[in-house]
C-alpha cells in the first residue's frame, strides 16, 4: 500500500508589514510621559542635593544619593531599549517603572531627613498616576508599597537631622520645603494628568474605531453569505433559460427572422454574462477550486481590468490612462478587480459616456483615480463616504458598492477618497501599497510612507 503523501507545510503566518513601534500603543506612549517625568524628577532632585548641601549648608551624603541618581538615570536609559526590543508595553512595566520611582525616591528621603523631610509627599504623585495608568489590583499595590515604604522612613532614622521650627512661618526652611513641594506636585499632574488623559482619550477613539470595524466586516460577512446563497438558486434557472435559447436558435421560426434571431442570440449571451457572473461570486467564495491565485505584472493586471470592465460595459467613452512606472510582480487580486468595478460602475451611472481611469506608481504605491462628468457628490455624501446604505441614487439597497471597496482597501492597507472636481464632475482616488499585491515571499517589513494627497482639479 503506497504511503500517503505528507500533507504540505502550513505556510508561516505573514509578518506585519507595519510592525507597530512600543511607542504608538497607548500604554508605550504612558511610558514615554513616565520617562519625561522621571528627567523632570532627576534634574529637580539633583539641584536641590547641590543647593541643600552647599548653599543651605546641611551636610548631605553625596555619595549615596547621586549613586540613586545615577542608578535613576540608567534605568531610564536602558527601560526604552528593552521594550524596543519587545515591540509592546505591559501593565506591569508602567507598575515595574513605578516601583523604580517610589524606591528611589525612598533611598533619597532617607538620605536626606527621612520622615521630617517635606517632599515626602512625593509619594502622592506616584500614587495618584498609578490610580490613571494601572488597574485595580496594581494601584493597591503601590498604595501598599509606598505606605510601608513612608512607615519604614518614620521608623528608620536618618543620618541627616534636618531642622524644623514650623511656628516661624515662611522663614522657615521646612514650610518652605513643603510650600515647593505643594508647587511641584501640582504642576507636574496638571501637566502630565492632562497628556496622560489625552493618551486615554485616543485609546478609546481608537477602541471605538476597532468596533466600528468589527461591525462593518459582520455586515460584509451577511452579505457574502447572501450573495454565495443568490449565486446558487440563480444557477439553475439561468443554465434552463441558456438550454432553451440555445434550442431556440435552431427553429425555423427564427432562422427566418434574422432580427428576431439576433434578439434571441443576444439575449443569450446575456444570460451567459449572467452565468458567469455567478461562477465569479462562488469562486470568490471559495466554491470551486479550480482556479488559484496567479501571478502577473502590474501594468497587465491594470491593463486587464480596465479592458475587462470596457469590454463587458459596452462603454464608449472610456478614458484609460496608464502610467504605472514601476511592474513589480504581483498576485492577481479578485477583491481589488471587483473593487474598482464597482467605483467605474458608480461613475458610469453617474456620467454615462464620460469615465476616466488614471493608473499610476508612486512612493510603493498604486494609485487608480477614476473621473466622471456627473453632478458629484452631495456635502452629506463626502461626509459618510462609504457607509453602507449611503447614496446620492435615493434607492434601497444602494451604496453598498462603495461601502464594499471602501473595506476591500482598508484591508489591503490602502485608502479611498472622494472629492468633487473643481469644473464639475465626482472624482475617486483609490490608494494601494504595492507590498499588499505582492507574493508572500517579495514582503518586507518597511513600509512607504502614505503619498499625499493629489488635489488636482
Amino acid at each position: 500500500m503506497p504511503t500517503p503523501e505528507p500533507p504540505p507545510p502550513a505556510r508561516p503566518p505573514r509578518r506585519s508589514r507595519w510592525r507597530r513601534d512600543w511607542r504608538d500603543s497607548a500604554r508605550g506612549k504612558n511610558m514615554q510621559q513616565l520617562s519625561q517625568l522621571r528627567w523632570i524628577a532627576i534634574a529637580g532632585q539633583l539641584t536641590t542635593v547641590l543647593v541643600v548641601h552647599f548653599a543651605m549648608g546641611i551636610a548631605l551624603p553625596l555619595a549615596p544619593m547621586l549613586l540613586v541618581l545615577a542608578a535613576l538615570c540608567l534605568f531610564n536609559l536602558l527601560g526604552p531599549l528593552y521594550w524596543r526590543r519587545l515591540h509592546h508595553v505591559r501593565e506591569r512595566h508602567l507598575l515595574l517603572a513605578l516601583l523604580v520611582d517610589v524606591g528611589a525616591l525612598t533611598a533619597l528621603l532617607h538620605l536626606a531627613g527621612g520622615i521630617a523631610n517635606p517632599f515626602v509627599f512625593l509619594y502622592l504623585l506616584q500614587v495618584v498616576l498609578a490610580a490613571v495608568l494601572l488597574r485595580p489590583r496594581a494601584r493597591w499595590l503601590l498604595v501598599a508599597v509606598t505606605s510601608a515604604c513612608l512607615l519604614w522612613l518614620a521608623l528608620v532614622p536618618s543620618p541627616v537631622l534636618l531642622p524644623a521650627d514650623p511656628e516661624r512661618g515662611l522663614a522657615d526652611r521646612y514650610v518652605q520645603g513643603l510650600l515647593l513641594c505643594f508647587v511641584l506636585i501640582a504642576v507636574l499632574l496638571v501637566v502630565f494628568m492632562g497628556r496622560i488623559g489625552e493618551v486615554l482619550r485616543q485609546r478609546d477613539a481608537r477602541l471605538a474605531a476597532l468596533r466600528q470595524r468589527a461591525v462593518e466586516e459582520e455586515h460584509i460577512v451577511r452579505m457574502g453569505l447572501l450573495a454565495t446563497g443568490a449565486a446558487h438558486e440563480l444557477g439553475t434557472p439561468l443554465a434552463t433559460l441558456a438550454v432553451i435559447l440555445g434550442d431556440w436558435q435552431h427553429l425555423p421560426h427564427f432562422t427566418s427572422d434574422p432580427e428576431l434571431l439576433q434578439d434571441v442570440t443576444e439575449m443569450q449571451a446575456q444570460v451567459l454574462r449572467c452565468k458567469a457572473i455567478v461562477r465569479g461570486i462562488l469562486q470568490s467564495a471559495g466554491e470551486p477550486r479550480g482556479e488559484a491565485p496567479h501571478l502577473t505584472g502590474l501594468r497587465a493586471f491594470v491593463d486587464g481590468m480596465a479592458a475587462e470592465w470596457q469590454r463587458s460595459r459596452a462603454q464608449a467613452g472610456f478614458d484609460y490612462r496608464n502610467k504605472i512606472a514601476q511592474d513589480p510582480t504581483i498576485v492577481a487580486d479578485a477583491g481589488l478587480r471587483q473593487m474598482l468595478f464597482n467605483i467605474l460602475d458608480n461613475a458610469h451611472e453617474a456620467s454615462p459616456g464620460a469615465v476616466a481611469l488614471e493608473a499610476r506608481t508612486r512612493n510603493g504605491w498604486l494609485e487608480l483615480e477614476v473621473d466622471d462628468a456627473g453632478p458629484g457628490f452631495a456635502p452629506e455624501m463626502l461626509r459618510h463616504f462609504g457607509t453602507p446604505y449611503r447614496s446620492s441614487k435615493q434607492a434601497p439597497g444602494r451604496g453598498l458598492g462603495l461601502f464594499l471597496a471602501v473595506n476591500v482597501a482598508r484591508m489591503l492597507g490602502g485608502t479611498i477618497e472622494a472629492s468633487n472636481r473643481p469644473h464639475g464632475g465626482a472624482r475617486v482616488c483609490v490608494r494601494i501599497p504595492l507590498q499588499a499585491l505582492r507574493p508572500y515571499e517579495a514582503d518586507r517589513d518597511d513600509a512607504p510612507a502614505p503619498p499625499p494627497a493629489d488635489r488636482r482639479g
